[in-house]
């Protein structure tokens, strides 16, 4: 029997229910992520009164949140594939709770200090996220693990929404102090790092593909490799350029909307803003990750191709629609929402698709690596600058005129520079459908010359308990591969293998 064809066989591990509650687990932490990233976008235009700043001032808030974040990502993730995860994500939890806390005391004479802890929000939310994919990955393969990573990136955008409204909602309850909305998620935070320490279980690198003994390379040696990698590469790009698009209009839209009210004389309703923002992020965000990746998954059966294609085809059809919701909202809000959810539906179309392409085409004990630098360049040059750059740019373009309607038309026109970014997002992700099927190969090569079969006999006990039976020993070869069909679980129905 090949070596390729052993691997095939005994790639698809059984499930069990604790894999689901770790799943769950995750699937939790990183909601609180995305609350945590998107409260203070939900009370942005108190924090800017309270602290007396502008919007370069304001956009600046999430800028440095960003840089922290993808500066330690690198770092994170050299540890993640070396030492404990768990261990990691829970440190992490620790330091990005507590800052959140504490950063809602700082008094309004020390903006920089309240800019600076936004900073060490942003390096505990890194130590989670480049190692929580990786685990998801040692846990499950193929369809499954799509499903799975279907689950988790919900996440983003309900924990998103949920920043938004929670933010704003409790920060109105409290007599407009936007501080209460901020200290809403200190506790859940408590909650995430006892379920990490007592119920988490963290896999071993490679379970799921069976290759749990390759050993860490040089942090040189990993970096070469993601280089030489073209999928890997070219996605990373095409994710860059949605993270400056959604980073824009994540931080900004609330505020444009507002603007928009007051230009046409109407006092706008804050609080009523976010919540319906918020509720449109939760929603299409959901709607977007469901569909990306089920169209991913269907697709896929006839088109090896499908995952990068299905990305570079949202971002296309995402122009127009936001291009319109633009345009359209000094007009008609009733309008300008609809576009923005199919805007936003499009966008979040690639989320769980991006770690599906990571996955495949990236060798285990090297995933937390390209993760962390996946998250250090998309965020460098994505959401990192882009919320300073499109305020810088309202600045400028605006000059010392500080009416209403100038203030809207300025920042209009300077977020119109994401629909560039969004085309050039989906030029990216082409480019992927051309690579993919070699990277793949060639990750699939790596693992097989680093598995080593051994003998099938009654007595191994390196195989599982299928093989450590003496009629399934003797049987005929359709019999083995029946018996191996034991393997596959939650609607992989069949078993690549040749015998």
């Amino acid at each position: 029997m090949p070596a390729s064809s052993l691997y095939y066989i005994i790639s698809e591990t059984p499930i069990k229910w604790r894999d689901f509650i770790t799943v769950a687990i995750l699937f939790f932490i990183n909601l609180l992520n995305y609350m945590d990233r998107f409260t203070i976008a939900g009370v942005l235009t108190e924090v800017q009164e309270f602290y007396n700043i502008g919007d370069w001032e304001a956009g600046l808030l999430q800028t440095v949140f960003i840089s922290f974040y993808m500066v330690f990502a690198p770092t994170f993730g050299y540890f993640g594939d070396r030492y404990s995860r768990k261990k990691i994500m829970i440190c992490g939890v620790i330091v990005w709770s507590g800052a959140v806390l504490f950063s809602s005391f700082v008094p309004k004479e020390h903006f920089l200090l309240f800019l600076l802890l936004r900073g060490v929000v942003g390096i505990g939310e890194a130590s989670y996220q480049t190692v929580a994919i990786t685990i998801l990955g040692d846990l499950f393969t193929k369809q499954m693990r799509s499903r799975m990573l279907m689950l988790f990136y919900f996440a983003v955008p309900i924990g998103s929404g949920l920043g938004f409204i929670v933010g704003s909602k409790v920060a109105k309850a409290a007599y407009n102090q936007w501080q209460w909305g901020v200290r809403v998620t200190p506790p859940l935070g408590v909650i995430c790092i006892l379920l990490a320490i007592f119920v988490l279980k963290e896999p071993k690198r490679g379970a799921a593909e069976q290759n749990t003994n390759s050993e860490p390379t040089s942090w040189l040696d990993d970096l070469r490799y993601l280089l030489s990698n073209r999928s890997y590469v070219w996605s990373t790009f095409g994710f860059t350029c949605v993270a400056f698009t959604v980073g824009s209009l994540s931080w900004w839209t609330p505020n444009f909307v507002i603007y928009s009210q007051r230009s046409r004389g109407i006092e706008p309703d804050n609080s009523e803003i976010n919540l319906v923002f918020g509720l449109i992020t939760c929603l299409a965000g959901f709607f977007g990750v469901a569909v990306g990746s089920t169209a991913s998954q269907i697709w896929r059966r006839t088109n090896p191709r499908a995952d990068p294609l299905v990305c570079a085809i949202g971002l296309t059809l995402c122009v127009p629609f936001l291009y319109a919701a633009l345009c359209t909202v000094e007009h008609s809000l009733a309008l300008c929402w609809p576009l923005i959810f199919a805007t936003i539906t499009l966008l979040c179309i690639n989320w769980s698709i991006l770690s599906d392409i990571l996955l495949s085409v990236i060798v285990p004990h090297r995933r937390s690596t390209a993760t962390a630098c996946q998250i250090l360049v998309s965020h460098l040059l994505g959401d990192a600058s882009s919320p300073y750059i499109i305020g810088q740019l309202s600045d400028i373009l605006r000059g010392a005129d500080q009416s209403d309607i100038v203030r809207f038309v300025s920042l209009k026109n300077a977020l119109f520079m994401t629909t560039f970014t969004t085309v050039l997002g989906a030029f990216f992700f082409y480019g992927v459908a051309w690579f993919i099927e070699e990277s793949q190969k060639k990750m699939n090569d790596e693992l097989n010359s680093s598995f080593k079969p051994v003998a099938i006999t009654s007595s191994s006990s390196e195989f599982p308990s299928i093989f450590n039976n003496d009629s399934s020993c003797n049987s005929s070869e359709e019999q083995l591969v029946a018996e191996s069909d034991t393997f596959t679980r939650a609607g992989d129905k069949s078993v690549e293998a040749e015998i």
